[in-house]
């Protein structure tokens, strides 16, 4: 039931590799309903044997320094404005003034609409610009209107694209069509220049039910040409647990086994604190390898984690806590 095709390493477009897979609607099926089924007892003990993992001294200061530049740091709501999302491109960049030394963000997460002005106050920085799309976080439009709104955001500027694919299509069955949606919207993630917006599918795990369902979307973004698979919009609970995290992680390492290439993973929602962070990233040390501790291949969707991972950050280098206002507050 895996394919065997071996694709260069990094190639994150799978056509080709998969044709006699999604070729019906019923072959599609048989493969996702083919994947061996997640024991949930063990998927659950092994994410919390990860979890009583414990780092110290000049490892957790790596770690505090790799989690802050795998952060998207994320503002979604209602009431943005061009002034906040200023003010939190300038923290993306310099998470703190105080010590130059601090590494950047990886990226500053927005709505679309918000995607130009995050764009010109992180210039060449390095710093990317992440847009959700789709009608995120429903995902509940047409078709031609998830278009639209993916290649907005593109000519906007944006370096990423985070859409939220079709639940009720899934949950129902219709996986050819969440399959040619991703298709979709990654074609509309290109630009005239022949270049292309990165393209992470989120699975909104908290709406699929079981953790069969999470690896069988994993298996499905992968094929569609993923470049990340994601797991919650952040308005859902539960959002980003270690169980769900650890199979979508075993999804890319066996992936990658079958064809050659990586895929990246980001967890969001609810992950807040230094703690939480340096479990997840033993959980991709331990699970896929040290290839996938790049903010390329791995990242935290987050409002609240930085502030902590700062906090922790300048223990370590002080040997005292600042108090809580003495970062900003996104």
């Amino acid at each position: 039931m895996t394919p065997t095709a071996s694709p260069t390493a990094g190639d994150t477009s799978a056509h080709g590799v998969f044709d006699d897979i999604v070729g019906s609607e019923s072959s599609l099926r048989r493969f996702l309903h083919g994947l061996p089924g997640v024991d949930q007892v063990g998927c659950e003990a092994r994410a919390a044997g990860l979890a009583t993992r414990s780092i110290k001294t000049t490892s957790k200061a790596f770690a505090i320094d790799l989690a802050i530049r795998m952060v998207d740091l994320t503002t979604l709501e209602g009431q943005d404005t061009h002034g906040k999302v200023r003010a939190l491109a300038s923290k993306a960049m310099r998470p703190d003034p105080a010590d130059p030394s601090c590494p950047a963000t990886a990226a500053v997460c927005v709505y679309p609409d918000m995607v130009a002005t995050a764009k010109q106050t992180l210039g060449d920085s390095g710093v990317n610009v992440a847009a959700v799309a789709t009608a995120f976080p429903s995902g509940r439009a047409a078709m031609d209107i998830k278009l639209a709104d993916t290649r907005d955001a593109v000519e906007a500027g944006a370096d990423e694209i985070d859409m939220v694919i079709d639940r009720g299509a899934f949950l129902s069955g219709r996986y050819m069509d969440v399959y040619e949606e991703i298709v979709q919207v990654k074609e509309a993630c290109a630009r005239p220049d022949g270049s292309s917006a990165h393209l992470k599918v989120i699975f909104e795990t908290g709406e699929l039910q079981t953790y069969d369902n999470v690896r069988r979307a994993s298996w499905l973004a992968m094929m569609a040409g993923g470049h990340f698979i994601k797991t919650s919009t952040g308005k859902v609970q539960p959002a980003a647990t270690l169980p769900v995290t650890l199979i979508m992680l075993e999804a890319v390492r066996d992936f990658r086994e079958q064809t050659g290439q990586m895929v990246g993973v980001k967890p969001a929602g609810g992950i807040k604190t230094t703690k939480d962070a340096i479990k997840y990233l033993v959980m991709v040390n331990e699970t896929c390898g040290s290839d996938w501790l790049d903010p390329d291949w791995f990242r935290f969707g987050a409002s609240t984690l930085l502030n902590d991972l700062l906090m922790q950050r300048t223990k370590m280098t002080t040997g005292r806590y600042s108090g809580p206002d003495y970062f900003t507050l996104d």
